[in-house]
């Protein structure tokens, strides 16, 4: 009888995204195919502290007792955790600029997390910072594991909106015009930086942190006077802001108003496919975190109504953004298309690990293209070995 790949699938996090990690993973773990994998759930509660087996399911359900408000970087919301492969494994200090330290198999036999030992693969269903950006991925790395998703740059890239409008721009895909600043910038000049603002772009705006994802910190600015309270919000998520000019209509024929957002999923490595293209039709005047998550109204169109010609246009950008990001394994790639029959196309941006529950787009558009749940989720652990594979035939030394 053929062993079982052992599938550690972790959940939670430090970040904004916490609670949309759980949603994620309670449908990874109820979907997995257990014929195939012997499945190790792994928590982080919102102070870091990494849980594995009764504990990291209390947290999934909610049961797990975890309180206090987060700050990035605070030595006392870190404790100590390991993160274990094939017999090895890897400390997590509890302070900031600790080295990892590898602990042998005799020490790892009395650790709490002793049964999340000799993973064969990882599957990260985080979102946003410290899961989603490169972070937990260099962890990966340095302990040897096979994990899904984009690896160390490709997660980075795909967090980072600015970076990643320059590697957009790099590769000649249409972007959205915009504006980076950071935060100090803001405090120390306010009035210089909504004159740099006005001076480059048109009202209405959206005004984002540069890192975080599920629309978390996001606002549409109509005017000045909700400028500032957007760019504060923002600036309470991370310290690099970007401000973006909306997309609407254009020409005679075009019916002014809000831009159509479109979404295609992307699936492989260095041979990716894209999915068919969907359509989020809001229920707010943009598709924000409450939008998204908490209220009703927002209508999923797949496939959208688009000619052949442009989904056919929209699935090659998604392409495009994938490998100029150097993602790997999964990604959602969003678009904006102007109003009227003539609208261009926009790129918005790159997701690398989006919302992951039986609804969210990303499998819904996997489903309308013919891949179910189940096998997706097989899919993205069998990419996940293919490349780990890969880089195990690269040298590190001479």
């Amino acid at each position: 009888m053929k062993k079982k790949l052992r599938v550690g699938v972790l959940f939670g996090g430090r970040s904004g995204e916490h609670e949309i990690s759980l949603l994620s993973a309670a449908s990874v773990l109820k979907a997995i195919d257990r014929s195939r994998y012997e499945v190790v759930p792994i928590g982080i509660t919102k102070q870091g502290r990494w849980l594995v087996s009764g504990d990291a399911e209390r947290l999934l359900t909610g049961e797990f007792p975890d309180s206090g408000k987060l700050r990035a970087g605070d030595p006392q919301n870190t404790a100590p955790a390991a993160l274990l492969a094939k017999g090895e494994g890897v400390i997590v200090p509890p302070m900031p600029g600790g080295a990892l330290v590898p602990f042998e198999r005799e020490a790892a036999s009395i650790s709490p997390v002793h049964d999340a030992l000799q993973l064969d693969v990882v599957f990260p269903v985080l979102h946003g910072t410290f899961g989603e950006d490169g972070t937990i991925q260099g962890l990966f790395e340095l302990a040897g594991l096979a994990y899904v998703g984009s690896g160390v740059l490709g997660s980075a890239t795909g967090m980072d909106k600015e970076v990643m409008k320059r590697l957009f721009l790099a590769a000649g895909l249409p972007i959205t015009s915009h504006v980076t600043f950071l935060r100090r910038e803001w405090e120390q000049s306010p009035k210089k930086i909504i004159a740099r603002l006005e001076a480059a772009l048109k009202y209405p705006l959206f005004v984002k942190p540069a890192n975080l994802g599920s629309s978390v910190g996001i606002s549409k600015a109509h005017d000045r006077k909700e400028l500032g309270p957007a760019i504060d919000l923002a600036a309470s998520f991370d310290r690099k802001i970007v401000v973006e000019q909306a997309v609407g209509g254009r020409g005679n024929r075009a019916k002014m108003g809000k831009a159509r957002e479109l979404e295609v999923a992307v699936l492989g490595n260095d041979e990716p496919i894209a999915s068919v293209v969907g359509e989020i039709v809001p229920g707010k005047e943009f598709y924000d975190y409450e939008a998204k998550y908490l209220s009703e109204g927002s209508v999923p169109i797949i496939p959208a109504k688009l000619t052949k010609k442009q989904s056919q246009q929209v699935q090659a950008m998604a392409l495009d953004a994938f490998r100029a990001c150097d993602c790997a394994g999964l990604a959602r790639v969003d678009f904006l298309l102007e109003a009227g029959d003539q609208g261009r196309l926009y790129l918005n941006e790159i997701n690398t690990m989006p919302g992951f529950t039986s609804i969210s787009m990303y499998p819904k558009l996997w489903e309308a293209s013919g891949v179910k749940y189940r096998d997706l989720i097989s899919r993205l652990i069998e990419l996940a070995l293919e490349r780990k594979r890969e880089q195990e035939q690269i040298s590190y030394s001479r």
